[in-house]
């Protein structure tokens, strides 16, 4: 059984596109562009005169329609411009009518008002002197009770840090003591319930001494057993050194 060929004979495209000879196109080709109607110069401007006389008319539109709105403008400005004179009219009449009754009042009650005025006016200067005293009164008040307030805080913070120091002593006293409980168990002192507190801690103070003093004792103790070691130490080397020699 020998292998099959697939082999694909090659195929030129281009002698292939020559061999089925020219393509019908669909649509116009560019001699049919270059061969069109083209019109003539005269043709050309009568368009541009036809262009221009449009734009006439437009412009000719716009400007009837700016007089109309001018003259809308017109109206409405006059129509404001009367109402604000009637009214600035209308303001003025009654300002003269005020003016006029107030000539008529003022000749009538101006010995009143003068003598209304004054009485008014030495009031009016008694209260804001009594006013101001009252002020000047509690600013001195309240700067007295200021430094006050400020002395007694001071005082009460001191005796507060006395009171914290003495609290820490006791509780320093209290856990010397425990710490000596557990160290010395044979040791029962007194319950510090029944105690006052100053007994107590005179008698903590009683227990440290007592300790230090044992401590001391332990120390010179164990000094005299040391130098009494050494002592025998060198009599025993003197009798050694000493029994060859005597023979």
């Amino acid at each position: 059984m020998g292998k099959r060929d697939n082999r694909v004979a090659y195929m030129n495209p281009i002698a292939m596109a020559r061999s089925r000879g020219p393509i019908q196109s669909s649509g116009p080709t560019i001699q049919d562009y270059l061969n069109r109607p083209r019109p003539t110069w005269e043709e050309v401007k009568e368009q541009l005169e036809k262009k221009k006389k449009g734009s006439k008319a437009l412009a000719e539109f716009e400007e009837k329609m700016n007089e109309n709105w001018k003259k809308e403008l017109e109206k409405h400005r006059e129509k404001l411009l009367s109402g604000s004179e009637s009214s600035s009219k209308k303001r003025q009449r009654k300002k003269k009518e005020k003016k006029k009754s107030g000539r008529y009042s003022s000749s009538s009650s101006s010995s009143s008002d003068s003598s209304s005025s004054s009485s008014e006016s030495e009031d009016e200067d008694k209260k804001q002197g009594k006013k101001r005293k009252k002020k000047k009164n509690h600013s001195h008040k309240s700067s007295e009770s200021s430094t006050s307030e400020t002395e007694s805080d001071s005082k009460d913070s001191l005796k507060k840090k006395k009171k914290s120091k003495d609290a820490m002593e006791k509780e320093k006293d209290i856990k010397g003591l425990s710490k000596k409980r557990k160290m010395y168990p044979e040791d029962k002192p007194l319950s510090s319930e029944s105690l006052s507190e100053s007994d107590y801690i005179e008698e903590v103070r009683a227990k440290k001494k007592k300790s230090s003093e044992e401590q001391e004792k332990a120390t010179e103790k164990t000094k005299k057993k040391k130098k009494h070691k050494k002592h025998s130490k060198k009599k025993k080397k003197k009798a050694a050194n000493s029994s060859p020699d005597s023979p």
